[in-house]
């Protein structure tokens, strides 16, 4: 049998056929479809998705997304992706999920955030009205806010020499927390709900012999994307 090993663009298939699935069949309905038994997503607080979702109606118009940066671990198991969204009303975006490859080898998300940007908001808007685009839908958000996708893989370190295990945070009392790591170690993940309100994502991968920060995706108590200062 063969080792499983990272495919980075299984992840962006994965990615876009959730994407797809939102626009052809419903939000929310493509949200089940693709969560894991245990995926989170916040509404604004921390949820089990397939619980929140259950008997859910799908919204009129979906929103629209695509990644434009991929993390996988050595062995595949665990990705992140990191990308830009609109919604129905011209409000961007962006957004991270954590994917864990299932049993039959397709990806499910185990966890979900998102947050609008007013700068991205202005500035995106502001580039279609200057110069408008030729086509409708997924070719606005494919063709002219994300032009490619890229990805990266955790360095696979020898059986005799694992990565050693990221150390943990403390963080105050009354503070939610959560996360995972591959089972080859390469890549964990973690996310933070603080008493405040304020939401923080973090992810590392093992490359050239250290923990390397992939993505730290933040959100303000009243649930804006923040930027770093």
């Amino acid at each position: 049998m063969l080792k499983p090993t990272a495919n980075p663009s299984k992840v962006v298939a994965a990615e876009l056929g959730f994407a797809r699935m939102a626009q052809d069949e419903g939000q929310w309905t493509a949200f089940r479809e693709y969560a894991a038994d245990d995926g989170v997503m916040f509404v604004p607080e921390p949820v089990i998705a397939r619980d929140w979702l259950k008997g859910r109606a799908d919204p009129a118009q979906a929103v629209r997304w695509q990644p434009h940066h991929v993390w996988s671990s050595c062995d595949g198991q665990i990705a992140i992706s990191q990308g830009k969204y609109v919604d129905p009303d011209g409000e961007w975006g962006y957004y991270v999920t954590a994917w864990e490859r299932q049993r039959d080898y397709d990806y499910k998300y185990v966890y979900d955030l998102g947050a609008p940007d007013a700068m991205l908001t202005a500035r995106e808007n502001e580039s279609r009205a200057q110069a408008p685009a030729t086509g409708t839908g997924d070719n606005l958000i494919v063709v002219r806010a994300i032009p490619m996708i890229s990805g990266e893989v955790a360095d696979c370190p020898a059986a005799s020499a694992p990565p050693p295990p990221l150390p943990l945070p403390i963080y105050e009392e009354g503070t939610r927390t959560d996360g995972g790591a591959s089972q080859d170690g390469t890549l964990a993940w973690r996310w933070v709900h603080f008493t405040a309100g304020r939401r923080l994502f973090v992810a590392h991968y093992w490359q050239n012999g250290t923990w390397q920060e992939a993505v730290r995706f933040a959100v303000t108590a009243d649930g804006r994307f923040e930027r770093e200062s």
